[in-house]
């Protein structure tokens, strides 16, 4: 049986600014750099079968890369797609992601990640660290888009996540 692993963060901003945020290969140097020296390369055809990349790592390393297929784009309200993350150590992680941008009262929206297919719980925990910090990092963005403190995450810093069956 595959694992899953659910996450939920709202966001004080409307869903287009949220949805547009996330897909923006100009933002995910913010999403995904650990540190300010990481190298993050993006590419994104937001459309049903058009493919998204993001590669990114420490400079000198290796680089992971993440390459997904869009089967579903609902502006502003929804994604589907199916993820092939390359690990540093050349193994690959294969899942499928759906992504929902419900809006909330007061201009805010709630991202709610479905992640399933994880072939074990240690690599699903293994996603599940990984994706506070590039919520954060969309935070951050789309604070900046929104302009000052409408933009800033509503819920908890580290937003609340589920793993499970």
């Amino acid at each position: 049986m595959s694992e899953r692993l659910r996450l939920e963060r709202v966001y004080g901003a409307p869903p287009e600014t949220v949805f547009d945020a996330f897909t923006d290969p100009e933002a995910q140097k913010e999403l995904y750099a650990d540190a300010p020296d990481w190298i993050v390369t993006s590419a994104c055809d937001l459309r049903v079968g058009g493919r998204w990349t993001i590669e990114f790592g420490p400079p000198g390393g290796r680089a992971a890369l993440e390459t997904c297929v869009f089967q579903v784009v609902e502006r502003p309200r929804r994604l589907v797609y199916a993820s092939s993350m390359r690990m540093p150590d050349g193994t690959t992680v294969d899942t499928d992601v759906e992504v929902s941008f419900d809006e909330e009262p007061g201009g805010r929206t709630r991202l709610t990640i479905l992640q399933r297919g994880f072939p074990t719980s240690r690599l699903r925990d293994e996603f599940a660290g990984g994706w506070p910090s590039i919520l954060d990092g969309l935070g951050r963005v789309v604070a900046e888009r929104a302009g000052g403190a409408r933009g800033r995450p509503a819920a908890r810093p580290g937003g609340s996540g589920t793993a499970g069956r």
